[in-house]
């Protein structure tokens, strides 16, 4: 199976990640960040990944730290788990509505970061969640993966909404480009002749 733990400790956060990317959705996830956490379990859900997270970061002074750290462990955890990422997909997109609300999500895991997101979030706070760190969330995760993670939302009312959509996506989308297939089982999916 493909799994991998990670721990990342710096002045500011202490974090230990485990994800196994041939799961069946199950979370136990602790962040410190109520949304961030219902946000986390989307993910496992979606993405069809177990994922555990215990998270302790400098909350008293922000949420950045503890959000970004989240996004480059789980991104390091989906490099780890692949190894040389032969006979998988690599690219993957996902159109999810979430009742008014329509986000696009693609991703590839090409090997280069690189991070496009825009949420139209309208308010600084999603739940307890500082919305401006869904973007750092994303690109903490593309340079941990070393992926190119796009995110859009087309149009929606809600907030909630707008964040929820996305991560919902980029689930269904990682979910994708992380399956294996069979044609391409001992190929690395790139010319260049690597990742």
């Amino acid at each position: 199976m493909r799994k991998a733990v990670i721990e990342r400790v710096t002045g500011e956060t202490k974090i230990r990640l485990g994800l196994n990317l041939d799961g069946t959705g199950r979370f136990d996830n602790h962040s410190g960040v109520r949304f961030l956490d219902h946000m986390l379990d989307l993910v496992a859900r979606h993405g069809a990944f177990d994922l555990i997270v215990r998270a302790h970061g400098d909350l008293d002074v922000d949420q950045h730290h503890t959000v970004e750290d989240l996004g480059i462990a789980l991104g390091e955890a989906v490099d780890k788990a692949l190894a040389d990422r032969k006979g998988i997909n690599r690219a993957g997109y996902f159109v999810m509505p979430m009742d008014e609300t329509l986000a696009v999500a693609a991703i590839d895991l090409g090997g280069r970061p690189h991070t496009v997101v825009d949420t139209k979030v309208t308010v600084r706070m999603v739940g307890d969640l500082q919305a401006e760190l869904v973007h750092d969330f994303f690109e903490g995760f593309a340079m941990g993966a070393r992926a190119n993670v796009h995110l859009k939302v087309m149009y929606g009312r809600s907030n909630h909404h707008k964040v929820e959509a996305c991560f919902k996506a980029f689930a269904r989308a990682l979910r994708v480009a992380c399956a294996k297939d069979k044609r391409m089982a001992k190929m690395l999916p790139s010319t260049k002749g690597l990742l």
